[in-house]
């Protein structure tokens, strides 16, 4: 019998990289998950495949299970999974410990170029087999913010803020009654999400100021009910980030004729942004040679 676990891609909305110095973020789950089927073998080893959103075989690889020893070819993203499993065996060596093996294979329904979240997801399944914290898993690996586990757990829009380095979250309610007026648009270009991440630790300078302003917009935007309203919040969040990171913001750099308002999301540069303007949008995207462009409620993950 095969064990399925699932778990939802996510966006962060507000707060971006001052997420991490504990400024209030604004989480959205999406539609889009991966999946994470476990079969239990005879033989002493662990098996893993990993499929793309065309179901194309994208990554594959075998370990010794006893000590994980990697059978197969080491790649980046192979080794990222042996580093995956070794820190599970630390939290849980049980699972090794048994006269089974594994054949595992991961699937997901998105683009993983998308930054919705292919990591995060996996980390989050792999965490319920293993029946270990997520969060421990994560920072094992990676010196994010942990939202997007958060957003896993809960599969609902949260307000998310580490507190003390302590990872704290709530359900929300956000479902902009002007939601035909926002749209998701990938930038067809991916970032990598770590990197940034030790820029921004080594080289942005801020004061504590800067991080009231960012939970405070982050409030206002999840209580905002009109869209000139929403506008003139994204903007102002704009202006922080762009202020305090010395880039430009996404408008004034591709967008300066779109006749709306425009805001960057998670690691400024790449994956997504969020656009709100006129309910016909997407043509103007569609027009600059941008062909993934999603409505709101249907990148949202439903009830």
């Amino acid at each position: 019998m095969s064990l399925i676990f699932k778990s939802h891609g996510k966006l962060l909305i507000t707060g971006e990289y001052f997420i991490l110095k504990g400024a209030k973020a604004l989480c959205v789950p999406t539609n889009y998950y991966q999946s994470l089927k476990v079969n239990e073998i005879d033989e002493n080893i662990l098996k893993w495949k990993s499929f793309d959103n065309n179901k194309n075989l994208w990554l594959q690889a075998e370990f010794l299970l006893s000590d994980l020893t990697l059978l197969t070819k080491p790649t980046n993203e192979v080794l990222f999974l042996q580093k995956l499993l070794l820190n599970i065996k630390k939290f849980n060596s049980k699972l090794f410990n048994l006269n089974i093996g594994y054949d595992i294979e991961s699937s997901m329904n998105f683009n993983k170029e998308w930054g919705l979240g292919s990591s995060s997801t996996l980390i989050s399944n792999l965490s319920k087999w293993a029946k270990i914290d997520p969060f421990d898993l994560l920072w094992s690996v990676s010196s994010g913010s942990g939202y997007d586990i958060a957003s896993s757990i809960v599969n609902k829009p949260i307000l998310y803020q580490l507190n003390n380095k302590k990872p704290e979250y709530s359900k929300i309610k956000f479902y902009p009654s002007f939601h035909e007026n926002l749209f998701f648009i990938y930038r067809n270009n991916k970032q990598k999400t770590n990197i940034e991440i030790d820029y921004f630790n080594k080289h942005v300078l801020f004061d504590d100021n800067v991080l009231d302003k960012i939970s405070s917009l982050t409030k206002k935007i999840i209580d905002c009910k009109n869209l000139l309203d929403f506008q003139k919040l994204i903007i102002n969040h704009e202006k922080i980030l762009s202020t305090s990171l010395n880039k430009k913001t996404i408008k004034e750099e591709l967008f300066i004729d779109y006749p709306g308002e425009i805001k960057s999301l998670g690691a400024w540069g790449g994956d997504f942004i969020l656009a709100a303007g006129p309910s016909d949008s997407n043509k103007y995207f569609e027009k600059k040679g941008f062909k993934t462009v999603i409505r709101f409620m249907d990148m949202l993950k439903k009830s």
